[in-house]
């Protein structure tokens, strides 16, 4: 993956993103970001792509969506995504009247959907959009994400409870957990559609948002609450 983003960094080398240079844009730092570190190259801090890079688009996450299409990494079927997206956790109670999915065991394995063709900028598990999710304290939790959208990058954080309201939320709040990040996944091809997944420990109990971390879609609706109990 690390030999992939340097291959999409050095298609720009005649120019610079945001001040700063192809040779410390193709260095392991802005890479380690992608992948869910905490410090993001200047390009990601909320304003719009540089032209030479975006063409004729002004938003990211169709830029960065298309420049990753490509991308190396595990891929799913549309047949299988749906599948995945509507399918009960194991070891999890599923509630539609509450809106709710709730896990009892200390091993949580969820997937995820990121924006389904149904409805755009939102997410889709266990047949509903946007479900709470709740898991006990010390939970070790794993979430696939699947990126659904035919034409965006998309991602999933796990980010404290007032996140959603911020543009760029990986640049003012920091993730709740670490490991609780992957900042994006590139459009879909006809390979199939990128798949990539998070795990972390629910270390200490609270209210929190899983969202989108690409700049407006936590914003346009592409988010859900976290409840970490005990």
């Amino acid at each position: 993956m690390y030999s992939y983003y340097r291959s999409v960094m050095g298609r720009f080398d005649t120019g610079s993103m945001m001040g700063e240079s192809m040779n410390s844009m193709m260095a392991e730092y802005p890479y380690r970001w992608m992948l869910g570190g905490s410090r993001a190259p200047g390009w990601m801090d909320g304003a719009t792509l540089p032209k030479f890079m975006m063409g004729t688009d002004t938003d990211s996450g169709t830029a960065m969506g298309s420049l990753f299409a490509d991308a190396p990494g595990p891929r799913v079927s549309s047949s299988e995504a749906t599948k995945l997206g509507n399918q009960t956790p194991r070891g999890a109670t599923v509630s539609t009247k509450n809106h709710r999915i709730t896990f009892l065991g200390s091993t949580v394995h969820l997937v995820v959907l990121a924006s389904p063709a149904s409805r755009d900028e939102t997410f889709r598990a266990a047949g509903m959009v946007n479900p709470t999710i709740a898991v006990p304290k010390g939970a070790r939790v794993s979430i696939e994400v699947i990126n659904a959208d035919p034409d965006m990058a998309q991602g999933l954080v796990v980010t404290n409870a007032t996140s959603a309201s911020s543009r760029v939320p990986m640049m003012t709040t920091a993730r709740a957990f670490p490991g609780a990040a992957l900042w994006f996944l590139g459009e879909p091809t006809s390979a199939g559609m990128h798949s990539g997944t998070i795990t972390f420990t629910a270390s200490a109990s609270g209210t929190y948002q899983y969202l989108c971390a690409v700049p407006d879609y936590a914003r346009n609706g592409m988010f859900g609450k976290f409840l970490v109990i005990g």
